[in-house]
């Protein structure tokens, strides 16, 4: 999202006045600072996650195959980290060449995708396991759990296919290609991404609330050996996930309002009208979300470590396994 103006730079200006960035020194060496933060704690608990998970039987639960796959993705969206730290820094010249300068947004955007899918698709899990459970038995088995995964990343990254598109190499510069511009279709891809994230935003809001009316008016009423554990089992896993949902909604929220902010500073300017006041506040804005935005790949491992016992217990193992 953070971009120059269509209007402000050619290729002669470009040749004199050398790398440009976009920030003043004060502001990109704190926020450089907390991105190095985020990275380390970001990719060291995702990997972490996955070691977890796959090192022990006893973790490798259909759940746990989706929270596997949604820390791959947040592995991948990090790996984004010093494109968007070198763009801010000097985002002309850009050096990575055509092919990078395209492939990062798409691979940042198929992994939005995923990580939104993977939370709605596991979230419908969770609704089937505890308001269904004699379907959910038949339904949601490791191998189909596994299909539905492939599924959700092939179609996240048939979805992010046109953002490939619209970004190239302009002179020294990575930016938005100018029919995308003009002709609306970044605009377009804007609001449709957007929706990407509300509509299954408006599903998990539903989904839980099902949960939620389910799991208090079963209360005490559950018999059998096992159904206190079972009981204890399902809160404690549905209230990670709420808590991962809601922190995926508020790091992610700023990120799609700066991109609708942004894309209409970039549609006002082609049109010829004065932005300049509007489009400093839509980068600070972002330069905000972005951080917000990486922070939201970061936390999973946090909560999976505060909350559940079993992934402490399991992680100090192969931590002392490792040290072994």
């Amino acid at each position: 999202n953070l971009s120059l103006p269509f209007n402000e730079t050619d290729d002669s200006a470009e040749s004199l006045l050398g790398p440009v960035s976009l920030f003043e020194p004060h502001t990109l060496v704190p926020v450089t600072a907390v991105c190095v933060v985020l990275f380390l704690l970001g990719v060291s608990g995702n990997v972490a996650t996955l070691l977890v998970f796959w090192s022990f039987r006893e973790m490798r639960t259909t759940t746990n195959l989706y929270l596997s796959s949604m820390a791959l993705s947040d592995i991948l969206i990090f790996a984004g980290l010093p494109f968007d730290l070198y763009r801010l820094w000097r985002y002309r010249p850009f050096p990575f060449g055509d092919f990078l300068c395209r492939f990062q947004f798409y691979l940042s955007e198929t992994c939005t995708y995923a990580t939104i899918l993977h939370v709605t698709a596991l979230s419908m899990e969770r609704y089937l396991a505890i308001c269904f459970p004699l379907h959910a038995k038949t339904l949601v088995t490791k191998d189909r759990v596994q299909r539905v995964i492939g599924a959700l990343w092939a179609v996240s990254m048939a979805t992010a296919g046109p953002v490939f598109f619209l970004f190239h190499m302009e002179g020294q510069e990575c930016r938005q290609t100018e029919e995308a511009v003009t002709s609306g279709l970044l605009h377009t891809l804007t609001w449709l991404s957007t929706l990407y994230f509300f509509l299954p935003l408006a599903c998990l809001s539903l989904l839980y609330g099902l949960i939620g009316r389910k799991l208090w008016r079963s209360r005490g009423q559950v018999g059998g050996p096992h159904a206190r554990g079972r009981e204890r089992s399902h809160r404690q896993t549905i209230r990670i996930l709420v808590l991962a949902v809601l922190s995926f909604a508020l790091c992610w929220l700023p990120f799609y309002v700066g991109r609708i902010f942004f894309s209409s500073v970039a549609w006002a300017t082609w049109a010829g009208q004065e932005v300049e006041s509007l489009y400093a506040a839509s980068q600070s804005f972002n330069l905000a979300a972005m951080l917000l935005f990486y922070l939201g790949a970061c936390v999973n491992p946090v909560l999976y470590n505060l909350l559940s016992a079993r992934y402490r217990r399991h992680g100090r193992q192969h931590v002392c396994v490792m040290g072994q």
